[in-house]
């Protein structure tokens, strides 16, 4: 089998072996124990021609199920709000596809434009004065931009709230160990943060406190407030957000947030079975200059012409990286221009439509499910499109049984919060169609 490797004609195997100074081909392969080579031919089916492979392939696929045959109700960090197909014909375009960094502006105008565009709408939506062009997912986000009031503030202290994302709090921890940075979690109460602890909690060494809403139960929190409580100690609000909520509610800048950040999936992004993503940061012009990542400014060439450049470029993250607030230099580009095309596709009043419907129909749902016997609600505050509901047996032995009938049900929230156990998160994105929310009321009410 050695010989494979090799050219055809025996000349020119002769000729190579002796150019490298082996023997024979045998001998390129002497530091390979002979019970781990290849003694024989590999045990596959005889070739397939091109239809045959392809309908084969095919029938392999079927065996796994997805969401273009399930209706899902998973959430969590990750939902399925439907795609433009706009989105996928712009991204595939060679010259987006293909395209690294946009160190050269003069041959990258079309991509750092996308990102400038990009940019701006996370302004828009986040109520923010600046963004960058993006980071890894939605937990990188918020650990960066802990790590950005931390610079800022000069002090190590982050109060981060239990309502929120589970992972995010575990990527900051993960971030914080190098760092030196203090972490302290704020407890919760009927599904919202407990104000009365997280005073308790905020003292002057805090940098930053940062809060989730809607939360991970799906619930909206009292941003304005916790912005004051913040503020009064001379500590950062960072907003995590989801962003299509920011459709109906007001945005965080508007509350007080001084760095807005989340996950972008929802913005027109495959879940892809866990990534990529995107991350999104916001933040004010007082903090731009300590943003992490790629920002992408608008300029005039020598002409007086409109162009684009990457801009605050001569930071630490480049020339003095001992002293960083951050060393990420990269960007998720190709998942921001999909952001950026869904958001143009969808418009404002497309993007409002989103969220009301995601809105009107998890109520619906709600309404439905509470009404089962055995089936109760968890909390009882404002919630976005997830709520959780208390059930008489393990939702894992509930989600599988939905499973056999074609749908992916809620996230088990007894795993990360104990005390929560058999109570199911529920999420409604506008995919979502009255049928499918009273097939799954029918389905779980003749389980429970």
């Amino acid at each position: 089998m050695a010989w494979s490797y090799l050219p055809h004609n025996e000349a020119d195997r002769r000729a190579m072996l002796d150019a490298i100074g082996a023997a024979s081909a045998e001998q390129l392969f002497a530091d390979v124990p002979a019970d781990l080579r290849l003694t024989g031919g590999l045990n596959l089916p005889p070739a397939l021609s091109e239809p045959e492979l392809t309908n084969h392939l095919g029938a392999l696929a079927k065996i796994n199920a997805d969401l273009r045959n399930m209706s899902c109700f998973l959430g969590a960090g990750a939902y399925d709000h439907y795609i433009p197909s706009v989105i996928d014909h712009v991204i595939r375009r060679s010259e987006f596809y293909t395209a690294y960094t946009q160190y050269q502006p003069e041959i990258s105008q079309g991509y750092l434009q996308a990102l400038w565009e990009y940019q701006s709408m996370i302004c828009e939506i986040t109520g923010m004065e600046a963004a960058n062009a993006s980071l890894y997912d939605g937990g990188t986000a918020v650990a960066e931009a802990a790590m950005l009031a931390c610079a800022a503030s000069g002090k190590k202290t982050v109060v981060m709230a239990q309502a929120g994302h589970p992972h995010y709090r575990e990527i900051f921890q993960t971030y914080a160990r190098d760092k030196d940075l203090e972490f302290r979690l704020a407890p919760y109460g009927d599904g919202l943060t407990d104000l009365t602890g997280l005073r308790e909690l905020i003292d002057d060494s805090t940098a930053a406190v940062a809060i989730q809403s809607p939360n991970f139960f799906g619930c909206i929190e009292d941003l304005k407030g916790i912005a004051e409580i913040a503020h009064a100690r001379g500590a950062y609000l960072i907003a995590v957000v989801d962003p299509v909520s920011l459709g109906l509610l007001e945005a965080p800048g508007a509350l007080g947030a001084d760095i807005v950040v989340g996950e972008g999936q929802g913005l027109g992004i495959p879940l892809s079975f866990g990534g990529p993503y995107l991350g999104f940061l916001a933040t004010t012009e007082k903090l731009m200059r300590k943003m992490p990542g790629r920002i992408v400014g608008q300029t005039t060439d020598n002409r007086g012409n409109r162009g684009f450049v990457l801009t605050l470029q001569a930071r630490e993250q480049h020339i003095r990286r001992d002293k960083a607030t951050s060393n990420i230099c990269s960007n998720e580009a190709l998942c921001a221009l999909m952001a950026a095309v869904y958001l143009s596709a969808l418009g404002r009043e497309g993007f409002r439509e989103v969220a009301a419907q995601s809105f009107r129909k998890a109520h619906y749902a709600y309404r439905a499910l509470t009404s089962l016997p055995g089936c109760e609600p968890v909390f009882s505050g404002p919630f976005f499109k997830e709520f959780a509901v208390r059930l008489p047996s393990p939702p894992a032995e509930i989600n599988k049984k939905l499973r056999r009938v074609g749908i992916l049900g809620g996230f088990d929230l007894g795993g990360p919060y104990p005390g929560l156990e058999n109570c199911m998160l529920i999420c409604v994105t506008e995919k979502r169609t009255k049928g499918e929310i009273d097939r799954l009321a029918s389905e779980m009410g003749a389980m429970l």
